[in-house]
């Protein structure tokens, strides 16, 4: 390489004096013509010769310059590369030594596997070789245990046969006293019963006495309304009563076309609930029908004094215990209705829909007689109660109430929270 870079800068120095005298040959001739003819002038060509020399010796010195430039620049690129081939063949090296390393690495670790795996295989032989053993030490018993269990068989077959014989004559004996046992039992029993009726007979009149006078002390007893009031209050109730008499007419028929809507959708176990449903609104229609001769004197309700105050809509509202009775009944209507229509969803698996969607929430009417309270608060408390009956019975649980006595009603603690009283006394 360096023989090659000094023969190219030998021939560009050729190259450069071989112009410069092609350009130098033309000027002197004509400077010998001028010294021909004006003989005055050769200090000055002279001059210029001189300037000339010195013009040609910077331009070597700046040709050796450029030259030793390029010399400089070749061998800074011929060390560059040198440096680089010698980190290329540092890096080449670490990366054998590294692949090496890792093949290495490799290899024990498949050798550590090789070895895993040849301890696992003499554990699993071990175990399955215990197992054997086990196996078989556990066949020996069970036949020795077998051979016990045959030997004690035929000693109780014996004993058996035995004591059959001695019972047999022992049966004999104690039939005869159980059959005449047996008989001094049932006097007994008959007369014990005969005076069980009579002490409950007697009990049930201790009863009703008690509860007669009861009656009676509470009615004298109690706060009577004036009759004026007693008179606005039956003849609000009256037109509750119509009102809703009328309305269960149409409820019918909204009920109906809503039972078609689920047989279309294939809710079987939520239309069988609604059909029991519309089956208790049918009868409580009947029994609300009778509301003209309703004996509005003879119910405490109308005469009674108010004991208590409940709120609804930002409002209170000013009942006696009787009305308080009635508004715990709405909600504990509610929840056993939710109750009911959350186990129906939950067996169709019916998921998209919720408690506002079922037709028991959107009627909230069971229940209701038309008596005591507005309509619209009858509702209310019942949505309350089947709100939370629908997600006890949607998820099978009991977190708001309870199952008592074949029925569903919601716990104390909950019930007060929703019937929220304040005692007027």
């Amino acid at each position: 390489m360096r023989s090659r870079i000094v023969h190219r800068t030998a021939l560009s120095a050729v190259v450069s004096v071989i112009v410069l005298a092609g350009v130098s040959l033309p000027a002197r001739a004509q400077d010998a013509q001028q010294e021909q003819a004006d003989p005055n002038k050769e200090k000055k060509k002279q001059k210029q010769a001189e300037r000339e020399q010195a013009r040609q010796e910077q331009k070597k010195e700046k040709q050796e310059q450029r030259q030793q430039q390029v010399q400089q620049k070749q061998e800074r690129q011929q060390d560059q590369q040198k440096q680089r081939q010698e980190q290329r063949q540092r890096q080449a090296q670490n990366q054998q030594e590294r692949q090496q390393q890792l093949e290495q690495q490799r290899q024990q670790q498949r050798q550590a596997q090789v070895e895993q795996q040849q301890q696992r295989q003499q554990r699993l032989q071990q175990e399955q070789e215990q197992r054997q053993r086990d196996r078989q030490a556990r066949d020996q018993q069970q036949a020795r245990r077998a051979q016990a269990q045959q030997a004690q068989q035929a000693q109780q077959a014996q004993q058996a046969q035995q004591a059959q014989q001695a019972q047999q004559a022992q049966q004999a004996q104690q039939a005869q006293q159980a059959q005449q046992a047996q008989q001094a039992q049932r006097a007994q029993r008959r007369a014990e019963e005969s005076q069980r009726q009579q002490q409950v007979l007697e009990q049930q009149q201790q009863n009703r006495q008690q509860e007669v006078q009861r009656d009676q002390a509470q009615f004298r007893n109690q706060q009577r309304l004036p009759e004026a009031r007693q008179r606005v209050l039956i003849e609000q109730q009256r037109q509750r009563s119509e009102r809703y008499s009328q309305q269960l007419v149409q409820e019918e028929r909204l009920a109906q076309q809503r039972a078609a809507q689920l047989q279309t959708q294939r809710r079987l176990a939520q239309y069988r609930y609604q059909q029991r449903y519309l089956e208790r609104l049918r009868q409580q229609q009947q029994e609300i029908g009778n509301w003209q001769s309703y004996d509005y004197d003879r119910d405490p309700y109308f005469y009674s004094a108010p004991t208590y105050r409940y709120s609804y809509g930002g409002r209170w509202y000013d009942t006696n215990q009787y009305g308080v009775d009635y508004l715990r009944q709405a909600v504990n209507n509610g929840y056993e209705e939710g109750f009911y229509a959350g186990q129906a969803d939950r067996e169709d698996r019916w998921t998209r829909g919720s408690y506002r969607d079922s037709y028991g929430y959107q009627d909230a009417n069971y229940g209701y007689n038309g008596r005591y309270i507005d309509q619209s608060q009858y509702n209310y408390y019942f949505r309350e109660g089947f709100r939370r009956g629908y997600e006890d019975g949607f998820n099978s649980r009991y977190r708001y109430g309870r199952s008592q006595g074949g029925r569903y009603e919601l716990l104390a603690q909950v019930l007060s929270g929703i019937v929220r009283l304040r005692s007027l006394r």
